[in-house]
């Protein structure tokens, strides 16, 4: 029998805080130093800017690209976080993604995280 050991939910917070934060400060590579490596990231958003990604993005260097491209577009991009659920290996977040001029969007995105590190993101929004 193999038993998965699991974060504590407050570890899990703290990385999600501190994603919330570095993002928020367009510190990229503080934002990009919470991801593993080969970490994977989707987006609705990538389908759309980068049609050929499929809307997703492997790799540090990939998201260090798209998280640049995202921060010069958009330099009022702000995230407000709704709530935080951390169980096991991830962290559901609900937050609200206001950007100067555009209408405010509701957003549910899902970190995966083993050893400290997020290893995959979802984002999901209508």
């Amino acid at each position: 029998m193999q038993i998965k050991i699991s974060m504590m939910p407050e570890k899990l917070q703290s990385i999600a805080f501190k994603w919330f934060e570095t993002f928020n400060n367009k510190e990229l590579e503080k934002l990009l130093s919470l991801y593993d490596d080969d970490a994977v990231h989707f987006s609705p958003k990538l389908k759309i800017f980068k049609p050929e990604s499929n809307g997703f993005v492997t790799g540090k260097e990939a998201l260090r690209e798209w998280r640049k491209d995202t921060f010069e577009r958009l330099p009022s991009l702000n995230y407000n976080v709704k709530s935080l659920t951390a169980n096991g290996d991830r962290v559901f977040m609900e937050y609200i993604r206001t950007v100067a001029g555009e209408e405010d969007l509701l957003v549910a995105e899902v970190l995966d995280i083993r050893e400290g590190k997020i290893i995959a993101s979802r984002v999901y929004h209508g």
